[in-house]
Order: structure tokens, then C-alpha cells, then sequence
């Protein structure tokens, strides 16, 4: 009788006994926390998913699941699981941030801004979040918003030589070449053997007509890969500019022939009968004007000498003596 009154007092107890599911799926969170932590993202993704069978309403699991699910290439599916979180817990930004990375890399673009948008609301200085919504702006052809975002991103992360050139390449688009000419100068401080930063940067300068400088960037770039065929082709360009002395948007030059040689001038030359004509140093590109003096016209007179003078005092006494005698 006491035995039988024990077993039916130990299962009342269990059933009766709290369950401790909150609890051990905070442990299976911890450990994927863990293995996340070390990069262990597939071992991460099966203890989210022992927690959340524990408890479906976990959002922070939902959202490290999400992010672990962006790390093995599951982009579709980490989008889904960070929606779960976020319908949890609207603002958890490890939710945000991986969903917005997951439409990124599903190239939703214009999903990805608006989700980094929110992202921006909880945290502000998540480097790599202002990069991709820079491109994703890039992508969409939206400069403005594209300029902001980069300049966000490089102040962040100064040394990132992929958003320094993509920087350079949206302020071009701005045409705003100085600005693009700035952001490629601070690329080519971080690295020196990026040949795609060579060739973007003689573009630049050539935008900026000035070939010759342009002509050492691409053959910069070509002596990091002889075979760039773009950079190839924008140092004959460079080349034809630099030889013609032309560039568009500049005055052509006219020909003024002087008995110094043939250079060329913008203005047409003095008419003045008595010039003295100067060249400057001539400069790649527009030839500078020729400069003229007029020389100031002088009054001559003839050199006199002492015999010449003693002559005419003996002639003008003589005159005097014939006048006293005639008068006599």
C-alpha cells in the first residue's frame, strides 16, 4: 500500500512539474552562440533549430539562425527566418541586419536599401551595412543616395579599396571629377598593384584632360596585367589626345608663323609695325598665347667732333671782319 501511494505521488509530480522548456533552449542558444562564434555555422544552425523546437517564439534564436543561414549561402531562407524574429521582436538588429544582407546578396536591391534603412534606426555604425547599401544604390542608379552612403562607408572602414573605387565611380557619374580624382588617389595610398584602380583613375584624369597623367595611370595598370584589355585600349586614347594637343571642351589652337619658329596661339597676333615677339614654355594640351612689346619710337641726333666745331668759328669770325670793313 505505501508503495503503491509513492508511485502515484512521484507522477503527479511530474505531471504536475513545471516544464523547463525556456530553460534548455536557452542552453541550445547558448551552445549555437558558441559555435557561431568560431565559425562553426552549420553546427550554429542545428542547435538554433533544438532551441526553437523548445520554443518557437524565441527571437533571438530566429535571428541567429537567420545570420548563420546568410554565412553557409542560404540567403532565401535566412530572409525567412529573420522576418520570424523581426514578427517577434520588430526591432532586433542582428534580425535586421540579416535580412537586409540576405536580400543583398539575392541582388533585391532595392529591398536591401529600404531594409538597411531600418537597420539604421537601431544602429548606426555597422561599416559593412552602409558599404552594401552604398552599392545597392550604385546598382539602381540612385547617385545622390549612392554619394551619402559611400561617404558614410569609407569614413568607417578607410581602408575598404573596393568602396573607395566604387566611390570614385558614382562621383564620376555625378561627373564631379575632382571628388572621384580624391577618392582614387586615397585608393592608390591603400594599395598600389590594383590595376582596376589604375585604369578607374586614368579615366578620371582623362575626364580631367589631362592625358598625360592619365597615360601613366594606364601604364600602371598594364604593368600589373599586361593582358587589360580596357586599360589597352585607354592608353591609345591617351596617347592620340596627348599627340593631337586637343582635347574636348578646349579652344583648337591656330597656327601664327614668327622668325623664332612655328607655335601655337589662341589670339590672333599684334598688328603693330615695330614688335619684339617672346615665346613661353609650351604646356601639354592648349598652347599659351604669344606675348608682344611695343617698342617706344626715339629721337636720333648725329655725333658733332672738335674739328668740326673749330671750323665753324674761324668761318664766323671771317663773316664778322668783312662786315666791320664794309661798314668802314
Amino acid at each position: 500500500m505505501r508503495s503503491l501511494i509513492l508511485i502515484l505521488t512521484l507522477l503527479f509530480a511530474l505531471l504536475f512539474m513545471p516544464v523547463a522548456h525556456a530553460e534548455d533552449a536557452l542552453e541550445w542558444y547558448t551552445k549555437a552562440q558558441n559555435a557561431a562564434t568560431v565559425g562553426d555555422y552549420s553546427t550554429a544552425i542545428t542547435y538554433y533549430d533544438r532551441a526553437l523546437e523548445l520554443d518557437n517564439n524565441y527571437a533571438s534564436a530566429y535571428a541567429g539562425r537567420a545570420a548563420a543561414l546568410n554565412r553557409v549561402g542560404k540567403y532565401t531562407e535566412a530572409v525567412t527566418s529573420a522576418e520570424s524574429a523581426l514578427a517577434i521582436k520588430s526591432m532586433d538588429p542582428v534580425a535586421l541586419n540579416a535580412r537586409a544582407l540576405g536580400l543583398y546578396s539575392l541582388k533585391r536591391y532595392e529591398e536591401a536599401a529600404a531594409a538597411y534603412d531600418n537597420l539604421f534606426l537601431v544602429e548606426q555604425n555597422r561599416k559593412e551595412a552602409y558599404c552594401n547599401q552604398a552599392y545597392a544604390y550604385l546598382i539602381l542608379n540612385k547617385t545622390d543616395a549612392a554619394i551619402v552612403a559611400y561617404d558614410r562607408c569609407t569614413k568607417l572602414d578607410p581602408q575598404n579599396i573596393d568602396s573607395w573605387n566604387n566611390k570614385g565611380l558614382v562621383l564620376m557619374q555625378a561627373k564631379n571629377y575632382e571628388g572621384a580624382l580624391q577618392a582614387y588617389n586615397r585608393a592608390t595610398e591603400i594599395t598600389i598593384k590594383n590595376a582596376t584602380i589604375w585604369n578607374n583613375k586614368g579615366l578620371v584624369l582623362m575626364a580631367l584632360e589631362r592625358p598625360q597623367d592619365a597615360l601613366q595611370c594606364f601604364n600602371k595598370a598594364l604593368g600589373i596585367d599586361p593582358g587589360y584589355t580596357e586599360a589597352q585600349k585607354n592608353k591609345a586614347d591617351a596617347m592620340g589626345r596627348q599627340q593631337s594637343f586637343t582635347i574636348a571642351g578646349t579652344v583648337t589652337p591656330t597656327v601664327t608663323i614668327s622668325r623664332i619658329g612655328t607655335f601655337f596661339t589662341t589670339v590672333a597676333p599684334s598688328a603693330m609695325p615695330t614688335t619684339v615677339t617672346t615665346q613661353e614654355p609650351a604646356v601639354t594640351g592648349t598652347m599659351p598665347a604669344a606675348t608682344t612689346k611695343p617698342v617706344a619710337k626715339k629721337t636720333t641726333y648725329a655725333t658733332v667732333s672738335p674739328v668740326t666745331v673749330l671750323g665753324a668759328l674761324i668761318g664766323a669770325a671771317g663773316i664778322a671782319a668783312m662786315i666791320r670793313r664794309t661798314i668802314k
